[in-house]
């Protein structure tokens, strides 16, 4: 006899049959039995999980010659011949290759006449959200008030695509992803009436693969059991689908923990030798530890995942990574993993996301004694900071003693450290770009000059992007706040903006347009736009630091010695003077 593939042969022919789906099962039944039927269902959900089986099955329930009933009989003329295929009045329309107006306008005209065969017309639209925006506005109105004899069911796995006009004519129900418990069962069974042998641990495999798609579940139980002739067992199914397992991710993620970079690379390439793909084995790791994240932060989190099959184990690992890696780990995997969907070398991509994982300073890992006890991360290195700041207090009360420092001395500066617990924000000596002459930018900000240029800035914003694209994107970032002299003064929310705009060829382009804009040569001079909003806000006019330092060189005609002592201690990013 010709083999039927196994999704084929075991696709649901009644409610019953169904798997993971009784919250529909329920409603759809309840409906029939109290003669509500609308006339508009839409199914969505992801694929394989038995949108299209459904829909035959309750046009089949509302035409059985022994119903309506809350389940078809599968033994009648009609229930047969629906199965079939072979009833003109309950048709099945793939919307992908019948997308058209011409076809939708086709479907309504022949709504209008009785069924000839059964009981009720049904039309079941697969893919609808393939129709074009002309072919669903010829529907709405045949959808909305259909003759009596006519039920409608849309299936779709991008119900988003939908017009709101369309989802809001149709009852609607979501059908969800198959549990891997009712997958298994359900494969296990079918294994039992196929003859098939097959390994509990395999099924929950081969469970975790389809996605939660059933169909998906059955093709490979039916290509696994083609290749072993019969007898499915976990590494069998493993080769064939080229799937990696847990016992080798666990192995793999010990070498990351421990920095053993030619074990990684070894391990890598033992995965390619056995024919893995460098992105599929990407994807399984991300899993991997993303499963672990959860184990470790959630109680009982085995339950949330369908790949966790042995707890003790990721409990284990889980253990020997803090969260901080974990979290650190799964966005460097992540991050390589969308750059390997262009790569022409995937394995490199995949390699180098590892390495970089080996390479994590060791104040970010934790380290693993044993069954895998972890130590909190950098718990060493903090208590040596600490250790550090507190000999470094005491360096700096013994300075102040020997400079003969007291709580009623006058006319002395005083030096406070920066607390560990409170760093301050030490003062920027020629990172912040100032401009000079910043009094005569601020007393010209409201210049009928400045003003001019202000009004012509969009339109100086669009010559820029006509020069070049790429510099307006930096430009447009900015804003001018000033004009003096030759110069226009532009502030930047961001600091790269700026710099970039700052580069001899990109700000060549910019005072280009400015001269042809304004009809004189500009000066682009840039500063940030916090700095300028300081600066219009300072009223008490603080010292630049140039003239501030000069001035703490020049008491009393040298500086104090311990100032230099904290000075040296600390250094000057983190030591405040005041008077």
């Amino acid at each position: 006899m010709e083999h039927i593939a196994l999704y084929r042969a075991w696709r649901p022919q009644s409610f019953q049959d169904m798997v993971g789906q009784q919250h529909i099962i329920q409603t759809l039944q309840n409906a029939i039995r109290e003669q509500r039927i609308s006339h508009a269902y839409l199914f969505s959900g992801p694929r394989g999980t038995g949108k299209t089986s459904a829909a035959k099955i309750l046009a089949k329930a509302v035409n059985c010659e022994r119903g309506p009933s809350t389940e078809p009989c599968n033994e009648c003329e009609a229930c047969l011949r629906i199965t079939s295929g072979a009833v003109m009045d309950v048709q099945e329309i793939d919307a992908a290759s019948n997308r058209g107006v011409e076809e939708i306008r086709d479907l309504r005209e022949k709504v209008k006449y009785a069924p000839t065969e059964v009981r009720h017309k049904v039309y079941i639209i697969d893919e609808v959200h393939m129709l074009t925006t002309e072919a669903f506005n010829a529907l709405l109105k045949t959808l909305e008030e259909p003759p009596p004899h006519v039920m409608f069911i849309l299936a779709t796995t991008e119900p988003h695509r939908l017009p709101a006009t369309i989802i809001s004519r149709c009852q609607r129900f979501d059908f969800r992803r198959v549990s891997l418990e009712e997958q298994t069962e359900r494969l296990a069974m079918i294994c039992k009436e196929e003859n098939i042998t097959a390994e509990e641990e395999a099924l929950q495999y081969i469970a975790r693969l389809s996605d939660g798609g059933m169909r998906d579940a059955l093709s490979i139980l039916d290509q696994v059991s083609s290749f072993t002739g019969g007898h499915v067992s976990y590494s069998q199914t493993l080769d064939m689908t080229g799937g990696l397992p847990a016992e080798q991710f666990s192995k793999l993620a010990k070498f990351l923990l421990q920095g053993e970079v030619g074990e990684v690379l070894q391990t890598v390439e033992q995965f390619m030798q056995e024919g893995k793909s460098a992105d599929k084995s990407m994807e399984n790791l991300l899993y991997y530890f993303r499963d672990l994240l959860l184990i470790k932060m959630v109680p009982d989190a085995e339950r949330m995942t369908d790949r966790v099959l042995d707890p003790a184990s990721f409990k284990g690992m889980a253990d020997a990574f803090s969260k901080e890696q974990l979290f650190y780990i799964i966005d460097t995997l992540n991050r390589y993993q969308s750059e390997m969907k262009y790569a022409a070398q995937p394995q490199t991509l995949f390699e180098v996301a590892l390495l970089k994982l080996c390479s994590l300073p060791q104040g970010g890992k934790e380290s693993v004694s044993g069954a895998g006890e972890a130590v909190a991360v950098g718990s060493s290195e903090l208590t040596a900071m600490k250790r550090q700041i507190a000999e470094l207090e005491q360096k700096l009360e013994k300075a102040l003693k020997n400079g003969g420092i007291g709580a009623g001395s006058t006319n002395q500066n005083s030096v406070t450290p920066a607390r560990s617990n409170r760093p301050a924000a030490p003062r920027s000596s020629g990172v912040a770009k100032i401009p000079p002459h910043m009094d005569q930018y601020i007393a010209e900000k409201g210049s009928a000059e400045f003003t001019e240029v202000t009004r012509k800035w969009s339109q100086i914003l669009q010559r820029v992007k006509e020069e070049k694209v790429t510099v307006h994107a930096w430009f447009v970032d900015g804003e001018p706040v000033s004009i003096l002299n030759d110069a226009i003064l532009v502030a930047f929310k961001n600091n790269i903006h700026r710099e970039t705009t700052e580069k001899p060829a990109n700000k060549q382009v910019i005072e280009s347009v400015l001269e042809q804009q304004i009809g004189r040569p500009l000066r682009l001079v840039t500063m940030l736009q916090k700095d300028w909003l300081a600066a219009i806000e300072g009223s008490s006019d603080p010292k630049k630091e140039e003239e501030f330092t000069l001035e703490m060189e020049q008491v009393d005609g040298k500086k104090e010695p311990w100032i230099d002592e904290a000075l040296e201690l600390f250094g000057e990013k983190l030591v405040i003077i005041k008077e």
